[in-house]
């Protein structure tokens, strides 16, 4: 029994490693067997000085205020906590240890960048290394590095690397909001010389982008900005930064580029020393972010290595994921080896990457390339592992200029992403279910490569409308919160004047400050810009995070109101067809802009049997259909969390407001959409399921909704053919209706469009088409787009049962309602929340249902079984039996 709070931690942060910015939010979880507290007090040293207690009257226990002064640069602060309840104090909590970075007022560096004469093109730009030298009087006591750079920047201190994070400063948009990097590097350096290195290449910054490989340009030129603060045994402080003095070089790695790829030469010389350009370029404020760093998280032996018939080594590392391959067998001096990066492999087993090119109409695909080479010096020890590139893959193709091949043993894949906690666990009698909650894992671990990507291979875009659609799955696999608020912001920095939300961001289109008409007029679309709602709230009901709603609250009334606007002014030309002037309710039907609509629903077959999908088959019908049914649905959800969240805010004005529109659109799309017989009048799985998903549905016609859903699901074989937006709520929307049994018929069909066809034919992550690789071997489109493994909520919320209580925030309380069919006898999972590890497993034996829960401090829970049994439960450990459903005997 842990008697104390326990779990201390400041921010959502690297929690191996908290740096905060002056006023950080504090959390903490309940003693053991407390359901909440009435209050706590506080206490804290700075730099060893002690604040003054403070006692708080709050039962929330998580994202506390800093209540004490604004901290400043590099402080050191331990603080500990004790929570008290009905005239009971329990112990103090161990301490807790963070440091403050170094503000932005207080770096005195200056910002140095190589010396460049003539800027090549991109991907062939070289990385630099920028040099200087620390001369420190006497041994140092502690050090600290703080460093950034426009660019992706590693730093070595004679000779040995610092820190573990890759591809620093990360991902933003970098005209307002960049990101430092603290380490701890005491041992590093001794008294006298000190060598300081900084290798910077394009990454971000500067690199390529995008299916179409858009140059970043956030700036021409890339600049890293550094600062050592030693403490000295004699008790002074050396301070020592980028400025004058430092030069610049070619390093041996000779082109990098984050999405092409990273060429090394070993065997060449390194380029002539400059003197750096100091202060050329133009950088926002630096400021600390929220999320944890990217890492190498795991390493990966071959599973297989063969002969293509090219002579090429094929390297199958039996899983797709985001990385890089460590290469520690180079060869004799002057071999060339160049790795070749891929998902899948063609009929004559060598890889193949023609399914990732990029093609407009009328014009030459751009290939898809992502080749690493590196050139031996011939020395024994050497490893080559690049550091300025990042790839997707499974396969890795090797090709050595003497024919020669690599011993596999010296072959490890790098997996590297975000460094996210995992916090949900799940497993089942059906191993297919397992694995597609495995792969479904694995797809968005290889898209969080310091943001939400949409694929870790041909765009890498962090789209809104994906992520939008997964963070509520996202949140029981993995904590996000820190990691979800940094893309936020970038949300947030690349927002339009008019209130939009752009596609992607951060924006690789530069949107803001680049006018592209053609961009412009597929901004703003419902579904995608809604992640500004609705990603914030989601953090607020898992994390209990009010600074993702308060962070975010601006930039959602700006959406809130383009929406709003363009549902009052725009029509969509077949109501106005219909009736030169508007119906009343028309003011509230956003369908007179673009929208995106049900991206990637299933295609359909042709007249030869080849399967199309509808924006290919007429891309003009489709980009003038009418999409005002998803519009004004997904106008309505958004109004509707607005008003949450004002409420959360205490903005009683705005949320009476938003709760008042949100009647009136629900009631224009009742008025346009719904049919007196419960249908929606799109005939669609998709809009009978955001209908009831969405709850516009009036309750004396929700169960004939439910109804037409199942009709339509019956009349496709019992197979989906929701798209982007609606394939997640679909198998919840079902079970809730009562029809679980046919949630598991569509969840575990074998045939197209399904999961376990995916799963049968070789997937280890989620493909963006439902036949990304088709009956005779053929790939198509990214095979790790993790959208459509939002499925695998339903195994936690409905299989395993486990979900948040209506209104329950952070977790407080929780329901346990297994939903069983499918064939399953057994379900066990976890979920490492805010207020500690929920344990859930059920299991049928004979006529028995049995379920075990662990309930933990801070929450209450409901536990119901399917017989109808419920029980309250404690913080504890509860067993209940029952009947077990008819047909379910093991």
């Amino acid at each position: 029994m842990t008697h104390a709070p326990h779990h201390l931690s400041v921010d959502a942060g690297d929690v191996s490693r908290p740096v905060t910015g002056p006023q950080p939010l504090l959390g903490w979880r309940l003693p053991d067997g407390w359901t909440r507290q009435d209050g706590y007090t506080l206490e804290a040293t700075v730099d060893g000085e002690p604040l003054p207690p403070v006692h708080v009257e709050q039962e929330r226990h998580l994202s506390q205020a800093w209540p004490w002064p604004a901290l400043a640069s590099g402080r050191r602060v331990r603080w500990r906590v004790r929570a008290h309840r009905a005239g009971e104090r329990s112990p103090w909590s161990r301490e807790h240890a963070f440091e403050v970075g170094l503000l932005d007022a207080d770096w005195t560096a200056s910002w140095i960048s190589p010396a460049e004469p003539d800027v090549p093109a991109a991907r062939t730009r070289p990385a630099y290394v920028l040099e200087g030298v620390a001369d420190l009087p006497s041994a140092p006591v502690r050090a600290r590095l703080y460093a950034t750079a426009l660019g992706v920047y590693e730093v070595r201190l004679n000779g040995a690397r610092v820190g573990d994070t890759e591809l620093a400063p990360g991902s933003t948009s970098y005209d307002r909001t960049l990101y430092a990097q603290a380490e701890d590097v005491d041992g590093l350096l001794a008294a006298g010389e000190n060598r300081i290195e900084v290798v910077l290449s394009d990454g971000w910054f500067r690199g390529r982008s995008g299916a179409w490989r858009k140059p970043g340009d956030w700036g021409p030129r890339t600049a890293a900005r550094l600062e050592l603060h030693v403490d000295l045994a004699d008790g002074t402080r050396a301070v020592v930064g980028t400025g004058p003095g430092w030069t610049s070089r070619r390093s041996t790695t000779v082109a990098a580029d984050l999405m092409d790829g990273q060429t090394t030469d070993l065997a060449g010389g390194e380029g002539e020393r400059r003197p750096v350009l100091l202060d050329v370029v133009q950088a926002p404020p630096v400021d600390w972010s929220p999320a944890p760093p990217v890492r190498v998280v795991e390493h990966r032996a071959p599973v297989q290595v063969t002969r293509a018939p090219s002579g090429a080594v094929v390297v199958d590392f039996g899983q797709n994921a985001s990385g890089w391959v460590r290469l520690a067998d180079l060869g004799p001096r002057g071999t060339r080896t160049v790795i070749d990066h891929g998902e899948h492999l063609g009929p004559d087993g060598d890889l193949t990457t023609t399914h990732l090119d990029s093609a407009r109409p009328g014009e030459e695909p751009t290939p898809f390339v992502q080749r690493d080479e590196v050139v031996s010096a011939g020395r024994p020890g050497d490893v080559f592992e690049p550091r300025h590139t990042v790839h997707g893959f499974r396969y890795a193709r090797i090709t050595r200029d003497d024919g020669g091949a690599p011993d596999p043993t010296a072959l490890t894949m790098q997996v590297v992403h975000t460094d996210l906690r995992t916090t949900g666990t799940f497993a089942c009698s059906d191993p297919d279910l397992t694995r597609l909650h495995d792969v479904a894992r694995w797809s968005f671990r290889g898209n969080a490569v310091d943001v939400p990507t949409d694929c870790p291979t041909r765009e890498r875009l962090g789209w809104t409308g994906d992520y939008q659609t997964f963070v509520s799955t996202a949140v029981r696999m993995f904590d996000v919160d820190g990691f979800s608020r940094k893309w936020l912001r970038s949300v947030r920095d690349d927002q339009l004047d008019d209130g939009r939300i752009v596609n992607s961001s951060p924006d690789s289109n530069h949107l803001r400050r680049l006018p592209d008409a053609t961009v412009d007029h597929i901004t703003g679309s419902a579904g995608w810009g809604d992640a500004i709602a609705h990603v914030p709230w989601v953090l607020y009901e898992t994390y209990g995070d009010v600074a993702a709603l308060a962070e975010s609250w601006p930039a959602l009334v700006g959406w809130v109101e383009f929406a709003l606007g363009a549902a009052a002014s725009r029509r969509h030309p077949s109501r106005v067809e219909r009736s030169a002037e508007p119906q009343p309710h028309e003011q509230y039907l956003w369908d007179g802009t673009f929208h995106w609509g049900e991206w990637c629903e299933p295609k359909t077959r042709a007249a030869d049997g080849t399967l199309q999908n509808a924006l290919g088959a007429d891309p003009r019908a489709w980009f003038m259909a009418d999409k005002g049914e998803v519009g004004t649905a997904y106008l309505h959800r958004t109004l509707r969390q607005a008003a949450d969240a004002a409420a959360v805010l205490g903005k009683p004005g705005d949320e009476a407001r938003y709760r008042d529109l949100a009647a009136r659109v629900r009631d224009a799309w009742r008025a346009e959409f719904l049919l007196p017989d419960g249908r929606v009048s799109v005939g669609t799985q998709a809009a009978h399921v955001r209908a009831l998903a969405f709850d516009l549905v009036p309750s004396e016609l929700r169960a004939a909704t439910v109804q037409h859903l199942v009709d339509l699901v019956h009349q496709a074989d019992d197979h989906l053919t929701t798209g982007f937006l609606s394939t997640a709520d679909l198998l919840p929307v079902l079970a809730d209706g009562g029809h679980g049994d046919l949630a598991y018929r569509v969840l575990t069909r074998r045939s197209y469009p399904s999961w376990l066809t995916m799963l049968d034919r070789g997937a280890t992550t989620v493909w963006e088409d439902w036949d990304g690789i088709d009956a005779h071997g053929n790939a198509s489109a990214s095979l790790n787009h993790y959208s459509k493994g939002a499925v695998v909520r339903f195994l936690h919320t409905h299989t395993l049962g486990l979900r948040q209580a209506p209104g329950s925030v952070a977790w407080e309380s929780f329901v346990v309602a297994p939903v069983v069919g499918g064939g399953l006898t057994w379900a066990s999972g976890t979920f490492d929340g805010p207020q500690g590890r929920i344990d859930v497993s059920w299991r049928v034996d004979d006529t028995t249902f049995r379920l075990e829960v662990v309930v933990p401090a801070g929450s209450t829970a409901e536990l119901r079984l399917p017989d109808g049994t419920s029980r309250a439960a404690a913080p504890g450990t509860h067993v209940l039996t029952g009947l077990a459903p008819a047909g379910t005997a093991a």
